[in-house]
């Protein structure tokens, strides 16, 4: 296969769901996990460091929330495509992580279908939102 694999850094602070998410993600031909960040202070200087494609970011990090992690990474390098992964579904978190720049917001009871189709739509530069959040 000669096409060019979709880079992703991990952002989230429970291992259990990084591995989970890596070991789905890995399934994917073009798809590589590249990085994996345990809280937002080092999503950001993970992202700076590794220049992923995608950015899969859960909103509740110690350190550094999911929130401020993608405000100072679209400073820092506006081409990046963050991808919200996360328990909360609120309506104001939504909004408020549009307006930051996140390209997709995914609750995390979605499907594994759903992650990989919302990172493959982030690298193209289009947008991505799980069934429960579009249907606002």
């Amino acid at each position: 296969m000669n096409t060019k694999r979709i880079t992703v850094l991990l952002a989230d602070d429970h291992a259990l769901v990084r591995e989970g998410l890596r070991a789905l993600l890995e399934r994917e031909d073009d798809i590589a996990v590249i990085g994996e960040a345990h809280n937002g202070r080092e999503a950001v200087q993970m992202t700076k460091k590794l220049m992923p494609a995608v950015v899969v970011m859960d909103i509740a990090m110690p350190l550094l929330n999911g929130l401020e992690a993608t405000r100072q990474i679209l400073e820092a390098i506006p081409s990046a495509r963050i991808v919200i992964l996360s328990a909360n579904g609120d309506e104001e978190y939504v909004k408020k992580l549009i307006g930051l720049g996140a390209v997709g917001y995914l609750v995390k009871h979605t499907s594994a279908l759903a992650l990989s189709k919302a990172i493959r739509k982030a690298n193209a530069g289009k947008t991505f939102f799980g069934p429960a959040i579009s249907k606002r």
